[in-house]
């Protein structure tokens, strides 16, 4: 009752009472947190819940956490390290799946959660749809488009497949080579189911990738034999799709049998129906080759021979055309003994002109007009010599001059060269003579005009 005095008085107490009476003993936080955490684990210690999974996140301690919904509650979960990695899918918003574990609480936070010790897709509806969603996914993503699809190679020089080394697939592929033609095959050993599966496969298609040199494949096969929709699951998780639509090496992906069918496949380069026949794909048959080519080098030769004999008689059908020697030749020496006959008669005419020529031009000359032609010369030659005797040097000479050389036979023209000539040659018209040029303190000095007509006029004059 509202009004009663008794509760208002208790209510309105300022000081809690231990032990008072009606009161029960209070609990901590954490007591009764942990009686809570007891009561549930022992109530829900193994439990197992469908849901949708919602919030997915991985942690980088490498703990997983999310939500598993439906259309009207939401339970939190936890997967510790060691059960994430175990798992044999990568869990996915809006994957329906069924969460094996015990139901605990989480006291700093004042909630339950479910800690999964096992995570498995709800059926395999549920599995197909993570399929379907995967693939409509990857194919916006342009990882399918045909557009990126590469040729194989004709005759690949080395061929990498990715496999199991221990199963009937690379048993297969080898023997199937070796009938065809003989490669060389390395073969890069993986695991093609479980939990490491995916991981394994998307890191030998990489290493394939990352190899140089001669020992870099031209050619890669991803295989593994039939199964179930949940063996051939590492096939179709993302990290091993995208390594093959990255793969810069064309890819065959022979996953499975004929009606198996992986996201692998829409990722590769070519699929193959079986392993067997990836092989097939990988090389022709060797023997097949040298057939056609047998049968290409046969066709050549008698192409060869139809041009040739079409050729001989092409050419022996126009030599049947063209006339004989004797018909050539014939008009050409008709006109040489035509030409024969009428050189006589043009030599003896061409001598009679010339004949002619020759009287008209004697005709015309007279010896009046020779001798004044005659004088006319004779009189230019009288002045050109006496032009040359005035310009001979000798003449100079005949007048009392001479020609002074040094003994290198140069021209002394001064005074001063002699004196340094010092040994000089003179020439005179009627012959050469040397002399020595002296100084002028020895040489006697010849008398002025002035100093000689005094001594000639103070000189008795000889009768």
């Amino acid at each position: 009752m509202p009004n009663d005095p008794t509760l208002n008085e208790e209510n309105a107490r300022l000081v809690a009472e231990e032990g008072a009476s009606g009161n029960s003993p209070a609990l901590s936080v954490s007591e009764l947190s942990n009686a809570l955490k007891r009561t549930v684990e022992d109530r829900f210690g193994h439990v197992r819940v469908r849901g949708e999974i919602s919030g997915w996140k991985r942690a980088a301690s490498g703990h997983g956490y999310l939500c598993l919904k439906d259309d009207n509650a939401v339970l939190d979960g936890v997967m510790w390290k060691g059960v994430l990695q175990s798992l044999r899918f990568a869990p996915e918003d809006g994957l329906e799946v069924i969460a094996t574990g015990k139901l605990t609480t989480y006291p700093g936070r004042s909630k339950y959660q479910i800690v999964i010790e096992r995570l498995e897709i709800a059926g395999a509806g549920a599995l197909m749809a993570l399929l379907e969603q995967r693939r409509r996914k990857l194919l916006a993503e342009g990882l399918f488009d045909p557009a990126r699809k590469r040729p194989l190679p004709f005759l690949p020089e080395v061929i990498g497949v990715v496999t199991s080394p221990t199963g009937a697939v690379i048993r297969d592929i080898l023997h199937r080579l070796e009938d065809r033609f003989p490669r060389r095959v390395i073969v890069w050993p993986v695991l093609v189911q479980g939990e490491t599966a995916a991981a394994q496969v998307a890191a030998a298609v990489r290493g394939f990738n990352a190899i140089s040199g001669v020992d870099r494949p031209d050619l890669l096969i991803v295989a593994r034999g039939g199964g179930s929709i949940e063996d051939l699951w590492a096939f179709n998780e993302e990290i091993v799709v995208r390594a093959v639509a990255e793969s810069g090496i064309p890819t065959i992906s022979a996953v499975g049998h004929e009606t198996d069918t992986t996201l692998c496949d829409f990722a590769a380069d070519v699929r193959a129906p079986t392993p067997t026949a990836a092989a097939e794909m990988a090389v022709p048959v060797r023997a097949d080759l040298i057939t056609a080519v047998r049968q290409l080098s046969l066709r050549a030769e008698r192409c060869a021979q139809r041009v040739l004999e079409s050729r001989r008689e092409r050419v022996e059908g126009l030599g049947r055309r063209l006339p004989t020697p004797r018909a050539l030749l014939g008009l050409a020496r008709q006109r040489a003994d035509d030409i024969g006959e009428r050189l006589p008669r043009a030599l003896a005419v061409r001598a009679q002109r010339a004949s002619a020529s020759l009287d008209a031009v004697g005709a015309r000359l007279r010896p009046q007009l020779l001798d004044r032609r005659l004088k006319e010369a004779g009189s230019q030659l009288e002045r050109l010599w006496r032009v040359a005797e005035s310009l001979n040097p000798k003449g100079v000479l005949r007048r009392g001059y001479a020609l002074v050389t040094d003994t290198s036979g140069h021209v002394v023209t001064s005074a001063a060269g002699a004196r340094a000539a010092r040994r000089v040659s003179l020439q005179f018209a009627d012959g050469g003579v040397d002399a020595t040029i002296g100084s002028d303190e020895s040489a006697p000095r010849a008398p002025s005009p002035k100093k000689a007509a005094a001594a000639s006029s103070s000189q008795p004059k000889l009768l």
